[in-house]
């Protein structure tokens, strides 16, 4: 961190979230394609912009690496179909009116980080953090109480990228190269899905005529653009400061779901947001005082 400069990570850090945040208005744009349709283009898309921009933002080594420890192309895989999967259900979500429960979903994610921590990594918890896992663990309760139901748009949000993130550390490439080889092993089940589905509205040559055509072209830097400015803003600011900054995506998403699309933030919504809200309080007091005891 010598030659961190604060100022340019917090923009980074700001321009990768409020990106992420605006996900749904990309989304919007492009909600007469299936959603399964718009994944597969997303990892075509993903796949080539992400092969161009490694031509001009060079990372020495990084493929022989890969070349020299070869299971670690299987954990990319499973990284690639993690986050596929992510993808599929937030699209899905934002343009079926669900996009308060994918706010929620990733308001959970940090909690559950720390949870599949404990579980899976054997790591111990803290008592504030112990409390602020019971807090989510009790904002998912009351919907289900409320609801009749699991919020699986959240579940599954939070779990997929909670893997996500723990899977990926067992392959320690850098970002941009891993998501692109993660995209690239996503190519044949793409390319598949085109080949078997030649009525999809993106098989038709008309369909190349439109402006959705450039919005689904469009997925490739969408995608990696936000993930190249997070890759940098971390170089020059702690890791913790960026874990604080990733509120501000799901509360955009929020805000976007009740001010401009309309979803209907009843009671019972507001009632698990406020637990999940007080438990990322929680959360982040507790990294804040671990951070300071470390000076």
């Amino acid at each position: 961190m010598a030659t961190a400069n604060p100022q340019r990570g917090y923009l980074l850090g700001l321009t990768a979230y409020i990106i992420w945040g605006l996900f749904p208005l990309y989304f919007k744009a492009i909600q007469d394609v299936p959603a399964l349709e718009i994944i597969v283009h997303r990892a075509l898309w993903s796949a080539l912009f992400g092969a161009a921009l490694l031509l001009v933002w060079k990372h020495p080594g990084w493929l022989r690496e890969l070349r020299d420890n070869p299971k670690r192309f299987a954990v990319l895989a499973a990284c690639g179909l993690l986050i596929a999967c992510n993808w599929l259900v937030y699209v899905w979500a934002v343009n079926n009116g669900r996009m308060l429960e994918a706010s929620l979903g990733y308001y959970i994610n940090p909690l559950v980080n720390v949870l599949l921590g404990l579980l899976l990594l054997g790591e111990r918890l803290r008592r504030l953090q112990w409390l602020a896992v019971g807090l989510a663990a009790l904002g998912v309760a009351q919907q289900v109480w409320q609801v009749g139901s699991l919020p699986w748009v959240s579940l599954v949000l939070a779990l997929t990228f909670g893997f996500y993130g723990l899977i990926r550390k067992q392959a320690p490439v850098a970002a941009l190269p891993g998501l692109v080889v993660e995209t690239w092993l996503l190519l044949p089940l793409a390319l598949g899905w085109l080949l078997l589905n030649p009525s999809a509205m993106s098989s038709q040559a008309a369909f190349w005529d439109s402006s959705e055509a450039l919005w689904l072209i469009a997925a490739g830097p969408i995608t990696l653009v936000p993930l190249v400015c997070f890759n940098a803003a971390a170089r020059h600011l702690p890791y913790t400061t960026l874990g604080f900054l990733q509120y501000i995506a799901p509360t955009l998403v929020l805000l976007l779901a009740v001010l401009v699309f309309g979803e209907r933030f009843d009671p019972a919504k507001l009632l698990a947001f406020i637990c999940i809200w007080a438990g990322l309080a929680l959360y982040s007091v507790d990294a804040w005082l671990t951070l300071r005891k470390r000076g």
